[in-house]
């Protein structure tokens, strides 16, 4: 399991205030509020109500407007709107404070550099909320993992009025490109994507075919208009094959042992691997506070985030250029 920031535990909280109180940043009101390396200040949300209804539960102060911040925290959630994710951290960044940016780091490339550019100027800290590599699921897996040669991918949501002014590629199948670098650690050389309009206006249904420059090939489908909740990755490697559900946090491995005569036959061995319990958001702010202390540099840091956005903007790019020229519409 990963530092968690255990070892800061007795040090004093970090004062920090949540900019978006959504149907995620209430979450991160929430769990700041009952952290004791926290000490949530205050909320901030363009709905009033909204404001008042988090700040009341979570024990803390209702703002409006994210300035008023500035010289009250030394780190920030941002959990606004993709769109608005820029316009809200480059300010906050200004002004010495570390901010951990919900996922994806920002709508464009040039949004996410300018970013990652406030923070270098004041030596701010910038962690991106992929939550997914705080999963104690994820984090068996990464551990086993070596040398894999193709990784499947299935992510399914049940539709949502949450984050619809990104596509399926920016809100759902993110999580799963910023893992598939993470488990190869080689570029994409090559990618073929297609997508589909279902409910809204955007790509609500997406798959990607990756070839990266190791040979390992990544298959990778989301969609947030399914009945069922599916978060499941599969990862073959020689002579191993690995399931991780992460909704279940469940990892399963099968391996080809081979015999020990001449006569004895190779077998299959199956195991489950032991999984720590961990909310996965819960650990993701315990280690951004405990990067705001150290001043280590986070798990995910805004250039990982880049990177990300950089491999989805390229699958989004592939969609468009697809053989039928442009994301189908579901009929």
């Amino acid at each position: 399991m990963k530092d968690s920031g255990a070892s800061e535990a007795h040090a004093a909280p970090v004062a920090v205030g949540v900019v978006g109180v959504g149907n995620l940043g209430r979450h991160h009101a929430r769990l700041y509020a009952a952290l004791p390396g926290a000490h949530l200040v205050a909320v901030v949300d363009r709905d009033p109500v909204r404001a008042r209804e988090v700040a009341a539960a979570s024990g803390c102060e209702a703002l409006s407007d994210p300035a008023d911040l500035i010289g009250r925290v030394r780190a920030v959630s941002v959990a606004v709107p993709t769109n608005a994710h820029c316009e809200v951290a480059e300010p906050l960044l200004a002004a010495g404070i570390d901010v951990l940016v919900e996922k994806p780091l920002a709508r464009t490339l040039a949004d996410a550099d300018a970013i990652n550019a406030a923070a270098a100027r004041t030596a701010c800290l910038v962690m991106v909320g992929h939550s997914e590599r705080f999963n104690p699921a994820t984090d068996v897996l990464l551990a086993t993992v070596s040398k894999p040669r193709f990784i499947e991918v299935h992510r399914l949501g049940a539709f949502s009025t949450r984050s619809l002014d990104i596509d399926v590629v920016l809100d759902l199948m993110i999580h799963d490109l910023d893992l598939v670098l993470h488990l190869d650690g080689s570029e994409p050389v090559s990618i073929d994507a297609v997508g589909v309009h279902a409910l809204t206006d955007t790509v609500d249904i997406a798959n990607a075919r990756i070839r990266m420059a190791s040979g390992c090939v990544a298959n990778l489908t989301a969609s947030r208009i399914s009945a069922e909740r599916v978060r499941r990755v599969r990862v073959f490697q020689e002579r191993t094959y690995l399931s991780c559900d992460t909704g279940e946090r469940l990892v399963e491995r099968y391996r080809l042992v081979p015999g020990t005569g001449s006569g004895d036959a190779p077998r299959i061995v199956h195991d489950r691997l032991e999984v720590e319990p961990g909310e996965p958001l819960a650990l993701e702010l315990t280690a951004f506070l405990d990067a705001v202390r150290t001043r280590r540099r986070p798990l995910v840091d805004g250039r990982q985030g880049r990177r990300a956005l950089e491999l989805a903007q390229r699958v989004r790019q592939a969609i468009d250029e697809g053989p039928v020229g442009a994301a189908t519409r579901a009929p």
